[in-house]
């Protein structure tokens, strides 16, 4: 098989047939010499100048294959540059073409890599702006396409260096959200506790803070957490000053039931202010406790209480005197009620004294009463004792008259029993009276007043000389009898106590002597039923 004719050959062959085709129709057409010379030659021409349009199109052809591989070699080597790659393109070998061809997958390669970067860049720059814009409280919207990024540095280390600093500023996002959440949680307690509208205290701060969309992002701003602070400041400040009013009004509400006896029942409606008295305004929190209608409900209450207490004051006043009294008559201390009475009533009418101060007053006088009264109680149990014996004594004395008391009638036992009980007590009343005397004598001294026992001044009469010996004023016996057959002669001396002979005038009352029946057996005894009271009328000392 003969090989093909190069290209070249069938062309020169083609146009060798097209001029012989040419020359035959000039011929046929008769064209001279002259003018077949003239159109060859324009033909020539005409070749020559498309060859040289070809040439001229390959050589800028050529020229921009150097100008690409030149480019190509040039981002190459920015890529790497800017990405901080290790990477080393040798010089390629061969034609233009095959040079391009072997720098291509690098370029590419370093392109996707640049790509890549770039959106990491965009990335965490993005959220770096959107979180410092969040700080500074710029509620503009920022997208990547307003990001200016430094094509000049997109290395490894630059992108750590961006998402470190990202990272800062993500705990100081969270560390700002904590504390905004904390704030709103406070203010919440603060509001729940004051009855405030806790959605509008937020609002007036940041609209973003009452919100309840899940996409809407809580303002963290600087001026957001000052404004947070001062309100929280604020609230605290608001609850220091209603507790210290309701601590007050309850102090006031308490002073005023005390003084007026309230019910408990009563009292408890207010519970729920008194047992704010001791507490801490940390630890108030039950939900509405300080509201304001709490206030103005223990305020109406105390100006209740108030009038009431105007109306009441005489009669509390008067209570507390019949108190006073009523302790000073149960040990026996006289008391001019008459006339203290009197005075209380012309002070509540000419209102002339501060109630609360004359109450505070009698109070402070009950208790001084109370503790005088506790002061005698020892002395008042002797009195009874001596009361008691004396009692007994002046029924033995009676029983010693009967001259039937021996006989077999109804109870004639029991009065036999209790002649004998009397008699050992009788026996002890010189014992009684001196312990008296001395106790008496005793608490004269501690008090430096004397001991009265009701409106006169006590003297006890008896024929024993209790305190023989002692020197003036002594307890003595005066004609004394002894008894003969069967008459038994007493004879009444004068007995009181020494502590109050300096203070009172001796009162001395001789009792004749008392003839007994005349029974064997009977022995002389001393006499105590005839004890009197005598003295003048003395108001207590308290």
């Amino acid at each position: 098989m003969a090989n093909p004719e190069p290209p070249l050959s069938q062309s020169h062959t083609t146009c060798s047939s097209l001029l012989h085709e040419l020359r035959i129709i000039w011929d046929e057409i008769g064209e001279s010499d002259g003018e077949r010379d003239k159109m060859l030659l324009q033909l020539e021409q005409e070749c020559l100048d498309i060859y040289r349009r070809k040439v001229d199109k390959t050589k800028k052809y050529k020229a921009d294959l150097h100008q690409s591989l030149a480019e190509s070699e040039a981002e190459i080597a920015n890529l790497i540059s800017a990405l901080g790659e290790r990477t080393i393109v040798a010089r390629g070998k061969g034609s233009l073409k095959e040079q391009l061809y072997a720098v291509q997958p690098i370029l590419d390669d370093l392109r996707w890599k640049k790509n890549e970067r770039m959106k990491e860049f965009s990335e965490t720059q993005l959220q770096i702006s959107r979180i410092c814009a969040e700080i500074a409280g710029n509620e503009l919207s920022i997208d990547s396409t307003s990001l200016q990024v430094n094509e000049r540095d997109w290395t490894l280390n630059r992108l750590a260096e961006l998402k470190s600093h990202l990272q800062e500023l993500q705990n100081e996002k969270l560390i700002r959200s904590q504390r905004v959440n904390n704030h709103i949680n406070t203010i919440h307690q603060f509001s729940v506790v004051m009855s405030f509208d806790f959605f509008e205290i937020v609002d007036e701060i940041n609209p973003t803070l009452s919100s309840c969309k899940d996409d809407q992002v809580k303002s963290i701003s600087n001026d957001t957490l000052a404004r947070l602070t001062s309100t929280i400041r604020s609230l605290k400040e608001e609850k220091q000053q209603r507790l210290q009013k309701l601590q007050n009004l309850g102090s006031t509400l308490m002073e005023l039931w005390n003084l007026m006896d309230t019910p408990t029942e009563e009292q408890k409606k207010y519970d729920y202010v008194t047992s704010l008295i001791s507490s801490n305004v940390d630890k108030v929190s039950r939900p509405g406790s300080l509201a304001l209608e709490v206030i103005e409900q223990a305020e109406l209450e105390v100006e209740r209480l108030n009038l009431l207490k105007a109306s009441k004051m005489k009669e509390l006043v008067l209570k507390r005197q019949s108190e006073l009294e009523d302790i000073y008559r149960g040990v026996h201390m006289d008391v001019d009620s008459d006339s203290a009475r009197q005075i209380l009533i012309s002070l509540i009418e000419l209102g002339n004294a501060d109630m609360s101060d004359l109450l505070s007053s009698m109070d402070d006088q009950i208790a001084k009463a109370k503790e005088q009264a506790l002061s005698r109680k020892d002395i008042l149990d002797k009195v009874e004792k001596w009361k008691y014996a004396a009692e007994e004594e002046k029924w033995l004395d009676d029983y010693e008259k009967d001259e039937n008391r021996y006989s077999a009638g109804r109870g004639a036992h029991i009065s036999l029993k209790r002649a004998e009980k009397a008699r050992i007590l009788v026996s002890k009343l010189p014992s009684i009276v001196e312990t008296l005397t001395s106790r008496i004598k005793a608490w004269e001294s501690e008090k430096g007043i004397p001991f009265l026992y009701g409106s006169p001044l006590m003297y006890f009469r008896g024929v024993h000389n209790v305190a023989a010996g002692e020197g003036r004023g002594k307890t003595s016996i005066s004609g004394a009898e002894t008894a003969t057959g069967a008459t038994c002669c007493r004879t009444r001396s004068h007995l009181r106590f020494p502590a109050q002979e300096t203070a009172w005038p001796e009162h001395r009352c001789q009792y004749p002597p008392r003839n007994t029946n005349g029974s064997t057996g009977c022995h002389p005894r001393p006499s105590w039923s005839a004890l009197k009271w005598q003295g003048a009328q003395r108001r207590p000392q308290v």
